[in-house]
């Protein structure tokens, strides 16, 4: 064992000798209360071991998005937890997220965020499909009206509603055209307009 491991150990024994001591002082004035407080410490300490060894799993989920920011005419994307860069747009009032896919031709919705911007997918009429990781997807056109994007109004925007199965929205090259130069540095993707 290496003096590292000798001095963690060592602190662990010191813990539980305090903590074993903090019990027993407890427990001759009355044991039922303090086995109480001892499991309450030893479920704390259970919880946020579960916690630390997700933290992975509960950083991807609850913080997935890139962070945004505008200076000017020029829109700075941090790269995500996951590896891949977002963008939250507005679209008539309404904040959507997309994955930026540069191997996407087109910007192509989710059904869940057609509907949250009030697109109604049954009146919709796939025109074509889409190639996708997992296969042909149905797809149908639709004109996206006030969209915003950091402060910037893009007005009206072509786009197309997948039937497919989509946990995310995506912007293809049909949004990125609309930037005079595209960079990606690092863990930052630049646009600017």
């Amino acid at each position: 064992m290496s003096s590292d491991d000798w001095a963690s150990l060592l602190y662990l024994l010191i813990l539980i000798v305090a903590i074993g001591g903090w019990v027993w002082a407890g427990a001759r004035r009355d044991l039922s209360r303090a086995l109480q407080q001892l499991l309450m410490w030893v479920m704390i300490f259970l919880g946020l071991v579960s916690l630390y060894g997700l933290r992975d799993t509960l950083d991807r989920q609850l913080f997935v998005g890139s962070r945004v920011e505008a200076k000017g005419d020029r829109i700075i994307i941090t790269r995500a937890p996951d590896g891949h860069f977002y963008l939250p747009l507005e679209i008539d009032g309404v904040k959507l997220r997309f994955l930026v896919d540069t191997g996407a031709s087109n910007i192509v919705l989710s059904a869940r965020d057609a509907g949250r911007i009030g697109i109604d997918t049954t009146r919709l009429v796939a025109v074509g499909e889409a190639m996708t990781a997992n296969g042909p997807v149905a797809i149908a056109p639709v004109t996206l009206r006030n969209v915003r994007l950091a402060g910037h109004e893009l007005g009206r925007v072509r786009a197309f509603v997948s039937e497919g199965e989509m946990d995310v929205s995506l912007l293809g090259m049909d949004f990125l055209r609309r930037f005079g130069r595209i960079s990606i540095e690092g863990d930052r993707m630049v646009l600017e307009f």
